[in-house]
């Protein structure tokens, strides 16, 4: 009987022994430092922190939602309206008030001499005579201007008023006075005005009229001319 002895390992394969030996205590002591890290991570509360990894093979697909790009609306800058600056109003200058009556209307007379010379235009009118006003109420404008041409005209300031007054002293300026045409208007009214309260004033203008009586009394005597009141 042989004394059989199992054959010993050659070279090679007792280094490949080694390296699976050395592999598995590698592999050992990285698995017990890991233990060790995680319950010393347990012990200590560092592991709370960490948020656990989830692995994702063999995970189901999720689909994403579809992303929509919002394209931003530009904003516009208002620019500040100005309000508008009121321009200051003007007050308009008002011009002097035409007189809603023509100096040939019986309308601007006073109410006394317009009564007194409607009731004498009515009886002329009976007798076949029309009574025609070719100058009654003035303008002080008018009053001035004619009085100016007779300053022109006679020569003095005195000599002027004995045919035209000055604004301030006319009986036209005031409504009172009315100046009737033609001829034969003049001489029905110097005989007959008395009756109606109209008489004639001066003895160098038969045209000149004013109420100057009470209607049927007989009119005061005539002055020779115009005057002033002051003279």
């Amino acid at each position: 009987m042989r004394d059989d002895q199992p054959p010993r390992p050659t070279g090679s394969v007792r280094m490949r022994l080694l390296s699976v030996t050395g592999f598995g205590g590698v592999v050992l002591a990285v698995g017990s430092l890991l233990l060790w890290h995680g319950q010393m991570g347990e012990l200590f509360g560092l592991a709370a922190d960490k948020e656990p990894v989830v692995s994702s093979v063999n995970a189901p697909a999720v689909s994403m939602p579809p992303v929509t790009l919002v394209t931003p609306t530009p904003t516009r800058t208002r620019k500040p309206v100005k309000t508008p600056t009121k321009t200051p109003t003007k007050t308009p200058t008002k011009s002097p008030t035409k007189p809603t009556y023509g100096e040939e209307s019986i309308n601007g007379l006073s109410p006394t001499l317009k009564s007194r010379l409607k009731r004498a235009m009515t009886a002329a009118k009976a007798d076949g005579v029309t009574l025609r006003i070719t100058s009654g109420r003035r303008t002080k404008a008018k009053q001035q201007r004619l009085f100016d041409e007779a300053v022109r005209r006679y020569g003095s300031y005195k000599a002027a008023t004995r045919w035209v007054l000055p604004p301030k002293y006319s009986a036209h300026v005031e409504g009172k006075a009315v100046d009737i045409g033609p001829a034969v208007a003049m001489q029905w009214l110097n005989k007959n005005g008395w009756r109606y309260g109209v008489c004639r004033r001066y003895d160098n203008e038969p045209w000149h009229f004013e109420a100057l009586s009470t209607p049927g009394k007989k009119c005061p005597p005539r002055e020779p001319y115009a005057r002033p009141v002051a003279d």
